[in-house]
């Protein structure tokens, strides 16, 4: 593995200005689907019906059911890679609902009483006030009445 060098990549990605792929002469397939991950757009891999014949490629060469998963891993990586933008997608949205915090009033809150360190904590789930206004809010004064665990 310490002589593969995927990192070579964007070097020459860099000095050619160019789409880079990779030619694999690794056993498996760990090594091309890196590759795609780190921007290779093609992958050369050789194949054979059968490992076992004579020669020096058919060993870190492919049979055809090694083949197919090697092309699904590349399809998934290539999906996963995603377009780079960081935004919630699909059941990310509805997980961040669930594992995200609110402001929650720690104790009785009255009408007219100042939020403190005392009275206001952070709770799932994320569907009240975010905890990133817990300073905003901080000795301001409540406009209405919480009991214990109300998310504000």
């Amino acid at each position: 593995m310490e002589c593969i060098n995927l990192r070579a990549l964007d070097t020459l990605r860099a000095a050619f200005g160019l789409r880079v792929g990779y030619s694999d002469h690794t056993e498996g397939t760990l090594v091309p689907g890196l590759a795609v991950a780190m921007g290779a757009e093609v992958i050369e891999k050789h194949f054979t019906l059968d490992r076992n014949l004579p020669g020096p490629d058919h060993k870190a060469s492919l049979e055809p059911v090694q083949l197919n998963s090697m092309v699904n891993v590349i399809r998934s990586i290539e999906l996963s890679l995603g377009d780079g933008q960081k935004i919630p997608r699909g059941d990310e949205y509805k997980n961040s609902l669930v594992a995200r915090k609110s402001l929650v009033a720690g104790k009785e809150i009255k009408v007219g009483e100042r939020f403190t360190a005392e009275n206001l904590i952070a709770k799932r789930p994320g569907i009240g006030r975010s905890p990133m206004e817990y300073w905003d809010l901080m000795h301001s004064v409540s406009d209405k009445d919480y009991s214990v665990d109300d998310i504000l």
